[in-house]
């Protein structure tokens, strides 16, 4: 029986072969690995991992050739205005650095494209960025036709593929750089709208919940194509398998500090940890074999006993209308700063 994709993903940093190398001898594995470049840091609060792939390397993870970048903030909510301030600096920045290989001039064009439905609220990120930037457009400081913003919608409500759409705007404006903003879909439910991508790579609409669109990429426009991504939704089946995964870890972690003799002493509530990893031989004798099962037999599992519809599910947070629009009036802000600091800049000739 074919396996689903249960644990669907946009993120780089959460494709399969990237998340299997995460302590520190498997990191120097994965660093090593022919085709792939990665570096990790943390800037505040903002942890940043940069990856560069070439062809062979993409084989390997799962993903096309080209630049990524993943700012993440684990402990951002939707009312933390310096966290959000701290993000939009590493934005800026990381638009800076995954650019600095395109010759820009102060005659350049650039296409901004804001993909969504903007009657869906977790898909609506892109429509909303792009009303944005048309509400402040009249203080821009570029010469008319030098930036263009434009939200095409989405297939089901134009009837016309979204990336003919985008050529057919591109092959008008011929822009020097197209960038993409979208929603994306996450495999963490810690990842929700807490982390920004940004690739070189181009996009594929729809492709993390399962509904790809042509490809939007240099490769099909002749032109440099940026995407910059946010993580809206997360597949419902990946909460059942993270809640299991937690389950095991609490009562792995509770067995082995009961057997400690320092336990003895303690006078207040035990603090669960989910850090280390599970004790299989511990928990055996309350979940059985089930206790030694991967992740990927969770999800066969999960296939068998769900019905197809439930399959289909995706969740996103209750406060998804707020965090939407955060994250587009960041993502304005930041582009906008990086429009004027960098690309039209009075130093450019």
């Amino acid at each position: 029986m074919e396996l689903r994709n249960l644990m669907r993903t946009d993120l780089i940093d959460e494709a399969t072969e990237v998340v299997q190398h995460r302590t520190e001898k498997e990191k120097d594995t994965l660093y090593e690995t022919p085709g792939i470049q990665m570096n990790e840091e943390r800037k505040g609060r903002v942890h940043i991992t940069h990856i560069e792939t070439n062809e062979e390397g993409a084989e390997s993870i799962g993903k096309k050739a080209g630049t990524y970048i993943t700012l993440s903030v684990p402990t951002l909510t939707a009312e933390d205005d310096e966290g959000f301030k701290e993000l939009e600096q590493q934005f800026i920045q990381s638009l800076e650095d995954i650019h600095k290989q395109l010759n820009f001039t102060a005659q350049s064009k650039v296409l901004v494209i804001g993909l969504g439905n903007r009657t869906i609220t977790p898909d609506a990120i892109g429509p909303l960025a792009i009303d944005r930037f048309h509400e402040e457009m009249f203080h821009f400081p570029f010469e008319t036709g030098q930036v263009v913003f434009y939200a095409p919608g989405v297939t089901g409500q134009t009837g016309l593929e979204t990336g003919e759409f985008v050529k057919a705007i591109a092959e008008h404006v011929k822009p020097d750089l197209i960038l993409i903003i979208d929603a994306l879909a996450a495999r963490n439910q810690d990842r929700l709208c807490k982390t920004i991508q940004l690739t070189n790579t181009g996009i594929h609409p729809g492709s993390g919940v399962g509904n790809a669109r042509n490809e939007i990429s240099h490769e099909s426009l002749g032109v440099p194509v940026t995407a910059i991504g946010v993580p809206m939704v997360v597949d419902a089946p990946v909460l059942v398998v993270d809640a299991i995964e937690t389950v095991f870890k609490v009562i792995s972690a509770q067995i082995g500090e009961t057997t400690k003799p320092s336990s003895a002493l303690s006078v207040g509530s035990w603090l669960r940890s989910t850090d280390e990893p599970v004790n299989v031989e511990a928990i055996k004798p309350i979940f059985g074999e089930w206790a030694g099962w991967s992740s990927d037999e969770i999800r066969a599992l999960l296939q068998e006993v769900l019905p197809p519809h439930h399959q289909q599910l995706f969740v996103t947070p209750k406060e998804t209308d707020t965090w939407v629009v955060r994250h587009a009036d960041m993502i304005q802000a930041g582009v906008m700063k990086w429009l004027q600091e960098d690309i039209f800049s009075s130093n450019r000739l």
